[in-house]
């Protein structure tokens, strides 16, 4: 018998979880709040997340060696968490913006490692080829981006249903 393919998981909504940062992804994933569950728990997303999320990365890949984080999308079967009033769709993500160093570490946009034009570059990708409805990030000077609170650190996208 030949290897069995391994499938993502799927969740009762028929949501895949995001690939857990593949060693030659354009992205890594990370955990943002205390207490929240990992492992990919929080990363079920729609079709379509998926597929934008991936083709931001290969796009990503073509431009810069360094690797974009991505957070919470929806937990499975879009149960409700205490930290979060939304990313229960699994159309909505969060981004960390670009660091200069490449490390794989929060940083908040007045911070000397913030990179404000691969960030807005970063957007630039998911705005280009994906149906983005909303941007919440508090960095100064960048196009189509609100103002949101405690949106220092990252960047909220979501997804047109």
């Amino acid at each position: 018998m030949g290897q069995e393919l391994e499938l993502q998981p799927q969740d009762s909504r028929h949501y895949f979880m995001l690939p857990q940062a593949p060693q030659d992804a354009g992205y890594y994933t990370y955990g943002q709040m205390k207490g929240k569950p990992s492992n990919g728990a929080y990363q079920y997303a729609t079709a379509s997340m998926i597929t934008a999320i991936l083709w931001v990365e290969r796009e990503w890949q073509t431009m810069d060696g360094r690797k974009f984080g991505v957070g919470d999308i929806s937990l499975t079967g879009g149960l409700a968490n205490k930290d979060h009033k939304t990313h229960r769709s699994g159309l909505e993500v969060d981004i960390r913006p670009m660091r200069k160093d490449g490390k794989h570490e929060p940083c908040r946009w007045w911070d000397a490692e913030y990179d404000h034009d691969a960030t807005e570059k970063l957007i630039e990708l998911f705005c280009i080829n994906s149906p983005v409805i909303l941007i919440y990030f508090n960095g100064p000077n960048l196009p189509v981006v609100r103002k949101w609170p405690k949106h220092d650190d990252h960047f909220h996208l979501q997804l047109v249903a």
